[in-house]
C-alpha cells in the first residue's frame, strides 16, 4: 500500500510560502496601486495603430503637446499605440482623428473608450462591494453548510477558514497585477474584476471538496486515532481529484492566454495566478490551518 504523504506534517513550510507571497502582494498593493482603464479611473483609452511602422512615442507626445493636451503614450509589441488622456467628447474625438491622418498618416482605431471621472468611480466602487458581499456568503453559506459538524471544530470556523483562503486566492493575483502594472505597464479592467470573483467560485468549491471529506472521516472513524490524522488522509484522498480538475482548468487557460484575443488576456493571466493559488490553498492552507485551529483550542482548554 502506498504511504500516503505527510501534508499535515510539513504545514508549517506550507504556511510559511503563502504568508510570503501575501505579504508581498500587500506591500505591493499599498506602494504600487494599479494602474486602471479608463473603466475605473474616468478619461479616454485610445487604441490605434498606424500604418507606418516608423511612427514613435515621441512623435505622439509631441503632437498632443502642440494641442496642450496631457496624454501618456504606451507602444506594444505589436506596433499598437495606447493613450490615455482627459475625457475627449466625440467632437474632439473625430478633429483628432483627421489630424493623425493629416499628420501621421493613416491609422486603424482598434478601441476609444471616454468615460467621466464619476462613472469610473461609481465602478470601481460597485466592485469592491461585489467582492465584499461575495466573501461574506460564500463565508455564510459554508458555516450553515457544515452546521451539524460540531467536534473537534464548530462550523462557523470552517467559515472563517474559507474566507482566509479565499483572501489568500484573491489577494495573490492582485499583488502580481500590481507589479505588472508598476513594470511592464498592464492595466486592470472589469474583465479582472470578472476574473477575481471566478477565482473565489473555483477556490471554494475546491476547498468544500476536501472539506466533505474530513466531515466524512470524522464520523467514520476515531477521532481518538488524531485529528491531524483524519486530516491529513482525507487530504490524500481528494489530493488526486484536486490535481487533475485543476490541471484541466490551467491547460484551458493557458490556451486561452497563449491563443485568445487580445482583449481577454488580462483576464486569462489572473485566473491562471488565481487558479494555481486556489489549487494550493485548498490543499496546502485551507486543512492546515484547520488543525493549527484545533491544537490552539487545545492548549487553551
Amino acid at each position: 500500500m502506498k504511504k500516503p504523504l505527510n501534508i499535515i506534517g510539513h504545514r508549517k513550510i506550507f504556511l510559511f510560502i503563502s504568508s510570503f507571497f501575501v505579504l508581498v502582494s500587500i506591500i505591493s498593493l499599498i506602494v504600487f496601486g494599479f494602474r486602471t482603464t479608463v473603466d475605473f479611473s474616468g478619461g479616454t483609452m485610445w487604441q490605434i495603430k498606424f500604418e507606418k511602422s516608423e511612427i514613435t512615442v515621441p512623435e505622439l507626445e509631441g503632437f498632443f503637446k502642440a494641442e496642450n493636451i496631457s496624454v501618456a503614450v504606451t507602444r506594444e509589441a505589436s506596433g499598437i499605440f495606447i493613450l490615455r488622456l482627459k475625457e475627449l467628447t466625440e467632437s474632439d474625438h473625430q478633429r483628432f482623428a483627421a489630424l493623425f491622418k493629416q499628420k501621421l498618416g493613416n491609422f486603424e482605431e482598434l478601441r476609444f473608450d471616454s468615460l467621466s471621472p464619476s462613472i469610473g468611480k461609481e465602478l470601481a466602487r460597485k466592485s469592491i462591494w461585489a467582492m465584499i458581499l461575495t466573501l461574506a456568503a460564500i463565508g455564510l453559506y459554508v458555516t450553515w453548510a457544515f452546521r451539524k459538524v460540531s467536534y473537534p471544530l464548530k462550523s462557523w470556523k470552517y467559515g472563517a477558514i474559507v474566507l482566509v483562503t479565499l483572501f489568500h486566492d484573491v489577494i495573490i493575483p492582485i499583488g502580481v497585477f500590481s507589479l505588472l502594472g508598476q513594470f511592464l505597464k498592464i492595466d486592470i479592467d472589469p474583465t479582472f474584476i470578472a476574473a477575481i470573483l471566478a477565482i473565489m467560485g473555483f477556490s471554494v468549491n475546491d476547498t468544500i471538496v476536501v472539506f466533505d471529506r474530513i466531515r466524512e472521516n470524522l464520523t467514520r472513524l476515531n477521532i481518538k486515532e488524531g485529528f491531524d490524522k483524519i486530516v491529513n488522509q482525507s487530504l490524500n484522498e481528494t489530493l488526486a481529484r484536486s490535481l487533475n480538475t485543476n490541471l484541466t482548468v490551467f491547460l484551458v487557460l493557458l490556451a486561452l492566454y497563449f491563443l485568445g484575443p487580445l482583449s481577454l488576456q488580462s483576464f486569462s493571466l489572473a485566473l491562471l495566478i488565481g487558479t494555481v493559488a486556489g489549487s494550493y490553498s485548498s490543499i496546502f492552507i485551507a486543512s492546515p490551518l484547520l488543525v493549527e485551529w484545533h491544537n490552539r483550542d487545545k492548549k487553551g482548554r
